[in-house]
């Protein structure tokens, strides 16, 4: 059985909804990288050197990064070699394969949330600005209240003009409480309050906007520094989670914003935004290999439910969903 096959099978399992929304969130890295694809094996009868040079050109303009790409055409040819491949057919499912492998390689990476089972969870969302951590936060908030958890925002961006008011409005569509000061205050004061209110109200999670300046490294990481110490001492092995947002339509920039927060503060999980408008989805598995920081949502629309928890599997189905359905029809 192919691992199309086995993709679809699994698929088949879960919500088809989903699905379609990796599927549809994909679609423009998908159109450009699958597309291309599809002409290289229909250009090559044969599997030989050529043909993996044009392919690691094409994972390379997917932002699917220098390293993970070598890995994988060096794992590819050790594969063809041992299957004894020689014409091209069939090729694409045992590319998508060997992405989702070394997505999976090495150090197990937890995708899940880390929920509290007593007490609030503190989950510290951070990133620059515009790379659309506020709306984030509204859509996670939305998430968790529809899996009957209760849930308040803290209004920790004071300095960008506006963060404040975009924290609210998302608050009130989600209908949670957003616990804010008056712009230009100290974001370790809010978070205090934040804490003292969600112990108050018996919140089980509590989630952080930061401010996102990274003029200056230093402070940066003084500010994460202090927020880390105010939280810690009013919630025990708090924040429970550090959530990186980044915009994947940014590529290679992203990996750069990563390794600034990483430095910063434990960053415990990306969430990666805009993936539905960027032709250079690669960038997720760009962001495993090179950071080993587990991408734990991916933002596939607009919808406050487009917001979903990051698959390897769905994810290669959403590349090569074309490719698949073809083969199911065959």
């Amino acid at each position: 059985m192919s691992f199309f096959k086995k993709i679809k099978e699994k698929m088949s399992g879960t919500n088809e909804g989903v699905t379609e929304k990796f599927k549809d969130g994909l679609s423009k890295t998908r159109n450009q990288f699958t597309s291309k694809v599809n002409d290289l094996v229909a250009r090559f009868r044969e599997v030989d050197e050529e043909f993996f040079e044009e392919l690691e050109e094409l994972l390379l303009q997917a932002d699917v990064g220098f390293e993970t790409v070598m890995e994988l055409i060096e794992v590819l040819k050790i594969e063809v070699q041992r299957r004894n491949i020689k014409d091209t057919a069939g090729i694409q499912s045992i590319i998508s394969e060997k992405l989702v492998e070394i997505y999976r390689a090495g150090e197990q990476l937890d995708n899940t949330l880390a929920l509290q089972q007593e007490g609030p969870t503190v989950i510290l969302m951070v990133g620059v600005n515009g790379v659309g951590k506020t709306t984030t936060i509204g859509k996670l908030a939305a998430r968790l209240m529809n899996e009957g958890k209760s849930v308040m925002l803290a209004a920790g961006d004071t300095f960008r003009a506006g963060a404040i008011d975009q924290l609210v409005v998302w608050g009130e569509r989600a209908g949670v409480e957003v616990i804010r000061q008056s712009e230009g205050s100290d974001p370790a004061a809010v978070m205090y309050d934040a804490i003292r209110a969600a112990k108050n109200r018996k919140v089980d999670v509590l989630i952080c906007d930061t401010a996102g300046r990274l003029q200056n490294k230093v402070n940066l990481m003084n500010e994460l520094e202090k927020v880390h110490r105010v939280i810690g001492n009013e919630v025990a092995g708090a924040p429970h989670e550090v959530l990186l947002a980044l915009d994947a339509t940014t590529g290679q920039n992203a990996l750069v914003q990563a390794q600034t927060f990483k430095e910063a503060t434990n960053v415990t999980g990306i969430v990666l935004t805009k993936l539905d408008g960027t032709a250079k989805g690669g960038i997720v598995l760009a962001i495993r290999n090179k950071l080993k920081i587990p991408v734990k949502f991916v933002g596939l629309g607009e919808g406050v439910d487009d917001l979903q928890p990051f698959d390897p599997e769905k994810y290669v189905y959403g590349l090569f969903a074309d490719g698949l359905e073809q083969e199911q029809d065959n």
